[in-house]
């Protein structure tokens, strides 16, 4: 028990059922939050891992939690059955709220975004009011029944501070334990359990001033089978919604800290999807990472030490230990996920021939930006495989702070690639990178490369000398030729150069480029 002051400022010892009124708080908070959270994550995750989805989201949902507030105050009678009934409401379409938008939008024709929008922010408007309404509704419990233990202030003091906490717990497990653990259906679903739960102790605890108890405890009953139904059920319906988003039969999938990651297998072949979004295809990968490495590698002539930023499923390392020079390569790559799957996975691990294991290679599992910052080491040359500037998360990555880290570490005779989504989709966005590289002191050579997977796809050289062609590729190529570079540096009409901005930290113009310009074509 815990100490409470009375309205008369005489201390007095919190009862149980106060306790367990503040309790409901804290369980309220939080699972108020895994839906604004789970709705974004969806958001992100089904239309594009961009800041749009999130922002727009948590407006949404705040906004309906000021309106839940405000009509708080026309419930005037059966506080406590308005109550229960509400959290009988948040925990059913709150809790079902993730599978039922996985399952709409994998049942949705290509195209049918907006039916899908529509939907997303009705339940994010729905839930935030139902969830604004919860909050009131205790306080205004809390000062009927224990009127004479709280005055206002204590009152307000106890249920904020319990709020707050629940929020910042909750705000901590989602993205650390709570969606690699469990994934967004069932985090949906145990937290809509938690929500009954309150209202079936809030059934217990009042029963005496309850009308329709019984109607009441089969609401409760109904609410509680449905969810622990969807519970069971969970496994199977992402598995269902997944195998009709990917269009093939899922060999991995698994949620980390930092991304969805799933691996598909038809009959033309493996697919990476990191957050949605393809990486790779067997069938084709090779034009992309033969275009990626190589231009950089041959044109330095011999490099010893090489630097991996991103490119976790090692493809890059393998094309990169095909030049006998090679002494080591380390590869900085955030997820540690992605590199021990692509290590140990027999099937991963044979598309980038076992190059995960060599012992020329130190993978370094960590933010490729902070690395950098502490480190001294300067290498021959430096592959920059990230995934595109989707959000600012990863817009900072191509930006001429990190461009001034890569040239502190590259050697003076070195060369720098990154790849730079594409110049025929992206025409301004791939620019844009072109800019900044030249913004920081860098000589840039723009090219590009056709990969059936991903259309027209491009690259930056970025080095402190002019380009210089390679004489020969090492044996086995089977896309780049040094017959057929020349072709890969030249831009037709539609692809030519245009003005842009240079993207800073202070703007991240190129996010928004990118943003505009993708978002054209979904």
């Amino acid at each position: 028990m815990t100490a409470t002051a009375s309205a008369a400022g005489q201390p007095t010892r919190a009862t149980l059922a106060e306790l367990l009124l503040l309790a409901s708080v804290f369980v309220i908070a939080a699972c108020g939050l895994v839906y604004e959270l789970a709705a974004g994550a969806l958001a992100s995750y089904l239309l594009g891992d961009s800041v749009l989805q999130f922002s727009t989201v948590i407006g949404v949902y705040l906004f309906a939690m000021g309106l839940g507030s405000w009509l708080s105050r026309f419930v005037e009678r059966q506080l406590v059955g308005v109550f229960l009934q509400v959290e009988l409401l948040v925990g059913v379409v709150g809790g079902l709220m993730p599978a039922a938008l996985f399952a709409v939008h994998s049942l949705l024709p290509p195209g049918e975004a907006l039916v899908f929008r529509v939907l997303l922010y009705a339940l994010v408007l729905l839930v935030g009011t139902l969830v604004g309404l919860e909050i009131p509704l205790v306080m205004r419990i809390l000062k009927r029944h224990f009127s004479a233990r709280y005055g206002l202030k204590d009152l307000v003091s106890q249920v904020l501070t319990f709020d707050y906490l629940g929020a910042l717990l909750v705000a901590l497990a989602f993205p650390l334990v709570l969606v690699p653990q469990l994934g967004l259906v069932r985090t949906g679903v145990a937290f809509g359990l938690l929500n009954v739960v309150v209202a079936i102790w809030a059934l217990r605890l009042f029963r005496a001033e309850l009308r329709a108890w019984n109607a009441h405890a089969l609401a409760c009953a109904l609410s509680a089978g449905l969810l622990l139904a969807a519970l069971l059920g969970a496994e199977h319906l992402t598995t269902w919604a997944e195998d009709r988003f990917y269009g093939e039969h899922i060999v991995f999938k698994q949620s980390s800290p930092y991304q969805r990651i799933v691996v598909t297998d038809g009959r033309a072949g493996t697919r990476l999807f990191l957050n949605g979004n393809l990486q790779f295809h067997s069938k084709d990968e090779y034009r992309y990472h033969e275009a990626l490495v190589h231009p950089a590698m041959a044109a330095h002539g011999a490099p010893k030490r090489v630097l991996v930023l991103g490119g976790g499923d090692g493809m890059a390392v393998r094309e990169i230990l095909k030049y006998a020079s090679v002494e080591q390569v380390t590869l900085v790559e955030l997820d540690p996920l992605m590199t021990a799957l692509f290590r140990d996975n027999a099937r991963l691990s044979a598309l980038n021939a076992h190059s995960l294991s060599s012992p020329k290679l130190r993978i370094v599992n960590a933010d490729a930006f902070g690395w950098l910052e502490q480190q001294q080491d300067v290498f021959d040359v430096i592959v920059i495989d990230f995934p595109d500037p989707s959000n600012f998360a990863l817009g900072k990555l191509y930006t001429t702070s990190f461009y001034e880290l890569v040239d502190q570490h590259l050697a003076a005779s070195g060369y720098a690639v990154v790849q730079t989504t594409s110049p025929l989709i992206a025409r301004r966005s791939f620019w844009t990178v072109v800019t900044t590289l030249e913004a920081v002191g860098l000589h840039t050579t723009p090219y590009h490369a056709h990969v059936p997977s991903f259309g027209e796809w491009g690259f930056v050289l970025a080095s402190r000398r002019p380009f210089r062609q390679p004489a020969a590729f090492p044996p086995g190529m089977r896309f780049i030729s040094v017959q057929g570079l020349p072709a890969l540096l030249d831009f037709p009409l539609d692809m030519a150069r245009v003005p842009t901005e240079v993207n800073r930290l202070s703007n991240q113009v190129l996010v928004q480029e990118f943003e505009a310009e993708w978002g054209q074509v979904h």
